[in-house]
């Protein structure tokens, strides 16, 4: 027993909030106070916006806020990350549970459904973290996911614009949305005095934040939204408010849904796992820079886990860490995770004793929250940047892009993956190529591309290939020294400089061993410079050094040219760039890559 309570002991050591308690300085307290106090500011309105955004009920929003801000001081890692509901995740939350839901939907399934989905991310990441699986967050490339949040702006744009205008599209997918809202608005649905109420909103919000940025600009205009909508009778002209949100918090409660909607909420609920921990990674590592703190993704897997696993409990949804609320957070001066305590306990006094304190916002005022922070998922000058620097993954961007934007959140997410992934197999199977010369007043070999003048040896080919050779690519290898081999003049040795071939599988092996019985038949010698010890002893282990003379192995390049130039004698001299034979067909310039 003894033993069993101080592993207990020692496991709540060892979470971040218990050891935050230990090393709590008090100079931190005022400025943690201050800062919880602002951030409530952004994250009630905030809150409230997303959770209609993922086709739920506001005050699902706040219970989540609440529920998230405790569980990640507890268990997550970053002294100043703040997490809470996401307009990027909003849509993916929406997208799964929908097809569950009846038509006309019952609220409470909706909010049941949500909760499954908030517990299974939770499970997810925290068995991942087990697993340290925290590279998941790196299969989503940049050029990927800047197409991905284009189109899930895009998306959320389009989805927010009746209700800006006050009223609403049932239709399905972007483009049907859009040609319902057209629709809609030439067939005179729009009401005058919510349109002037949601537009005003986002204006008054993005001046706020380009002119006076100190200025917490979404509680202003929710301030000032809910103040019109008392004096101008807002309600009166056809202007949906919030209305009085429920009074008490609620229970622990495990989600009541049926069997079958277990499948397609894990399908849900893996995309929303990798968006999550990929926007927290990097958000994390953008605010441990300035702060000297080191990510750990395991350990922040845990923290998003117990995050969503305590928001699933409590009525919540699935949260992911929001850069700007850390932004906020961070100039308002917080310290450690107490200033996301105070906000949680905050939002809990507010709910408790003043339930009633949004009831006349003006439902687009919410769709102004939610449009405003979808511009800032887009990232139009980096895809601009793509276009001018890499065209290739310019296309990646636009086919993420297109994904979203045509087929939806969800195959969006699973297109931006494997986009991502088949980019790494496409670089692996087509890497960089190219023969190795000598450049007057430079060390070393370097590419005939970069330095066309750079001379070769008659009869001595120095090849580079960078890549592991495996199944994918074993071919591209041979062919390219199959080439080399054809050459006229042929050469009489192929030396290659093998340093960024980091392995060798079986069926690589198998091609180098044909090749080379290719090569000897037309007395040419395969040789192999720079060759990574564990590389070679996989050779030995495959045998290939039965058919490859070992002697044939030189630990660098300059040794194997030194050994060609005592083979060839006095002809071995460096000739003018003029007598190199063109024998690489397949490169490419970088960019084309």
């Amino acid at each position: 027993m003894t033993s069993s309570g101080g592993g207990w002991s020692s496991s709540l050591r060892g979470l971040p909030g218990v050891r935050l308690v230990t090393t709590y300085r008090r100079e931190w307290l005022v400025k943690d106070l201050v800062a919880g106090a602002v951030l409530t500011a952004l994250l009630v309105p905030q809150g409230m916006a997303y959770a209609e955004l993922a086709g739920l009920p506001p005050i699902t929003g706040l219970y989540t806020s609440i529920l998230c801000l405790l569980g990640y001081a507890v268990c997550g890692p970053s002294r100043v990350l703040v997490l809470g509901p996401d307009s990027s995740l909003g849509p993916m939350i929406a997208a799964t549970i929908l097809p569950l839901m009846a038509a006309g939907g019952d609220p409470d399934r909706a909010v049941a459904l949500a909760s499954m989905l908030a517990l299974m991310v939770g499970a997810i990441m925290v068995l991942a973290s087990v697993a340290r699986l925290g590279f998941i967050a790196e299969l989503i490339s940049k050029p990927t996911m800047i197409g991905y949040m284009n189109g899930l702006a895009l998306t959320i744009m389009i989805g927010q614009l009746p209700k800006l205008l006050g009223f609403k599209v049932e239709a399905d997918g972007l483009i049907r949305e859009f040609t319902g809202f057209v629709t809609g608005v030439a067939g005179g649905d729009a009401v005058p005095a919510a349109a002037a109420v949601g537009i005003s909103g986002i204006v008054l919000i993005l001046v706020l934040q380009r002119w006076l940025p100190k200025i917490p600009a979404v509680l202003v205009m929710v301030a000032l939204m809910i103040a019109a909508a008392a004096v101008f009778e807002l309600e009166e002209h056809g202007v949906d408010l919030v209305g009085v949100l429920p009074e008490g918090f609620p229970p622990p409660t495990v989600p009541d849904i049926r069997l079958s909607d277990l499948g397609l909420l894990f399908a849900g609920a893996l995309g929303i796992a990798v968006v999550s921990l990929a926007d927290t990674i990097s958000t994390a590592s953008a605010f441990a820079a300035r702060t000297g703190q080191e990510v750990r993704g395991n350990q922040e897997m845990v923290g998003i886990g117990a995050a969503n696993l305590a928001a699933g409990l409590f009525q919540g949804f699935a949260v992911s860490t929001s850069g700007s609320r850390t932004a906020v957070a961070e100039r308002a001066g917080a310290k450690t995770q107490l200033t996301g305590v105070v906000g949680a306990g905050l939002i809990i006094l507010m709910i408790v004793f003043v339930p009633g304190l949004f009831r006349d916002l003006p439902q687009p005022a919410l769709a102004a929250v939610v449009i405003t922070a979808s511009l800032s998922l887009a990232d139009l000058p980096g895809t601009v940047r793509l276009w001018k620097q890499r065209r290739t993954e310019f296309l990646l961007s636009v086919a993420a892009f297109l994904g979203v934007a045509l087929l939806g959140v969800l195959p969006g997410i699973a297109i931006a993956v494997g986009l991502s992934i088949l980019n790494v197999f496409r670089r692996a199977w087509w890497p960089y190529e190219t023969v190795l010369g000598r450049v007057d007043g430079l060390e070393g070999y370097h590419s005939v591309k970069s330095y066309p003048d750079a001379g070769l040896l008659p009869g001595l080919a120095l090849y580079r290939f960078d890549a592991p050779l495996f199944f994918a690519n074993a071919k591209v290898f041979r062919d390219a020294v199959t080439r080399l081999a054809l050459a006229d003049p042929a050469p009489r040795w192929i030396v290659i400089a093998a340093e960024p071939i980091t392995d060798i599988d079986t069926t690589a092996s198998d091609v180098l061993e044909d090749l080379d019985e290719w090569l000897e038949a037309r007395s040419v010698l395969l040789v192999f410079a720079e060759l990574k010890d564990p590389v070679r002893r996989k050779i030995e282990t495959y045998g290939l050094t039965r058919t490859i003379d070992p002697s044939v192995f030189y630990p660098t390049i300059e040794a194997a040219v030194a050994a060609y130039r005592t083979v060839a004698g006095s002809d071995a001299h460096w000739a003018p760039a003029s007598a190199r034979p063109a024998v690489i067909t397949t490169e490419q310039d970088d960019d084309a890559r």
